[in-house]
């Protein structure tokens, strides 16, 4: 049986990469949503639509778990999704609460970057309102980060100017700590290291996900059967084009080179 990843686009393959590292001893499936990427600037009702249409047909491929691989489907669907299946489904949120827990005593402030989706539902404001208790905690929508990723724009010159220019009317001084909120922002963390001040702290919620999937499989049994192997999906769709296989596999391979 094989673990599920599901993302709008390609930002899942970072949490993907860190179940590469913690879990290799399995088979994955990797469900893109191409057709209709983004979500984070989509209507709510529209995007649960599409989760559920396409978790319906993930739980037909023979799954053990899945991931829900993207903060924004997890904040729209993940409650109700877990009623209607009965395989482990584990969700993405922003790390937020590591991230006061960091600052807490320091005076400094903690920044989240994520879609404009994702910072307007309830799930994201209930978060906020259970542990952002000293009133410490900013957002900052980056949704254009999501369409140079499905673009496949990597140039570091372009990244850095549109990073600069979303960021300007803020103080970055008055941080320590910037929660990548969205999954497919670590693509670009590199970039975030030259733009933002040294003293400031980048984190997501990536490794705590795989942690919490390590966990789950543990606690039913389900560890270990397989060698990595990835088998791709677009919008329903098997993948075959070996194309954009290699892309997929650049992208993890530049993932490992994010350190």
């Amino acid at each position: 049986m094989k673990i599920g990843f599901f993302d709008s686009g390609i930002g899942g393959l970072t949490v993907l990469n860190e179940a590469l590292e913690i879990i290799p001893n399995e088979d994955y499936i990797y469900y893109a949503d191409v057709l209709h990427v983004p979500y984070g600037t989509k209507p709510k009702e529209e995007v649960r639509d599409y989760v559920f249409e396409a978790v319906e047909f993930l739980s037909k491929k023979d799954m053990k778990a899945l991931v829900i691989a993207c903060n924004t489907a997890t904040s729209i669907a993940v409650d109700d999704l877990r009623h209607k299946f009965d395989f482990p489904i584990i969700g993405m949120e922003p790390a937020v609460k590591p991230a006061v827990e960091k600052n807490s005593n320091i005076n400094k402030r903690v920044l989240v970057f994520a879609t404009d989706l994702t910072l307007k539902e309830e799930k994201f404001k209930k978060l906020i309102s259970k542990v952002d208790n000293d009133n410490i905690v900013d957002f900052l929508p980056l949704g254009g980060l999501v369409q140079f990723a499905e673009s496949y724009v990597f140039d570091e010159e372009v990244i850095t100017k549109y990073l600069i220019k979303e960021l300007s009317s803020l103080d970055l001084n008055l941080y320590s700590t910037v929660v990548l909120g969205c999954t497919h922002f670590p693509i670009y963390k590199n970039i975030f290291r030259k733009v933002l001040p040294s003293q400031i702290a980048i984190i997501d919620g990536n490794l705590g996900t795989i942690k919490n999937l390590k966990a789950t499989l543990e606690k039913n049994n389900l560890l270990n059967g397989g060698d990595s192997h990835i088998t791709f999906y677009h919008s329903g769709k098997l993948v075959r084009d070996d194309k954009i296989i290699h892309k997929y596999n650049d992208i993890l391979a530049l993932l490992n080179s994010t350190v």
